[in-house]
């Protein structure tokens, strides 16, 4: 399946390479507002504008009405990426038996780091559920969300070959990240 647009959030591709801390706080603060020093601006990723204040995602600066534009339908205000496509699109396909966390979060495209922060946020905004176990259910906010990123990357509702899709762009980089991450996974 052919994507439609480029024009939504984007982890960087070397992710990987932060350390623990880092990543979660960049994570963390990602959307608030930044103010530049004074004498100084910042480009907005998008329109190029200089700014004096920018939304902050992951060293890159957005205004606010480009910000605005790329929140997806139904996401309530959340920044949705292709990772987050694949957490709820596994999720939503496997309705008749709930997967367990660990597998949507190997399964999830980026680093399992990353994927355990995206799946507790995508838990405390309503669009999962986890129950005691472990395993994961999508809710109806989730579906919202997940049609929402679809049709703002491919312009139609959720369908399964956008998973695989996003699956066959694997990177020999993540995976090393992965192995690394087993030793700092314990910090959770």
């Amino acid at each position: 399946m052919q994507k439609r647009s480029n024009f939504y959030f984007k982890y960087p591709p070397n992710i990987q390479e932060l350390d623990l801390a880092s990543m979660v706080n960049l994570f963390r603060t990602r959307g608030e507002p930044k103010k530049a020093d004074p004498g100084k601006h910042f480009a907005c990723a998008v329109t190029h504008h200089l700014l004096r204040e920018g939304k902050h995602w992951f060293g890159l600066h957005y205004s606010q009405k480009t910000w605005d534009n790329l929140l997806t339908k139904g996401s309530e205000g959340f920044p949705m990426t292709e990772a987050e496509l694949n957490v709820l699109g596994k999720l939503y396909m496997a309705q008749d038996e709930a997967p367990h966390r660990e597998i949507i979060e190997k399964s999830s495209g980026v680093t399992e780091k990353l994927a355990y922060l995206i799946v507790n946020d995508l838990r405390s905004f309503g669009f999962i559920l986890e129950d005691e176990g472990g395993f994961l259910t999508i809710t109806p906010r989730g579906e919202k969300a997940l049609h929402g990123i679809a049709r703002r990357i491919y312009e139609k509702r959720f369908m399964p070959e956008m998973l695989n899709n996003f699956e066959l762009r694997e990177d020999p980089t993540i995976e090393r990240a992965q192995k690394s991450d087993q030793e700092q996974r314990s910090l959770f």
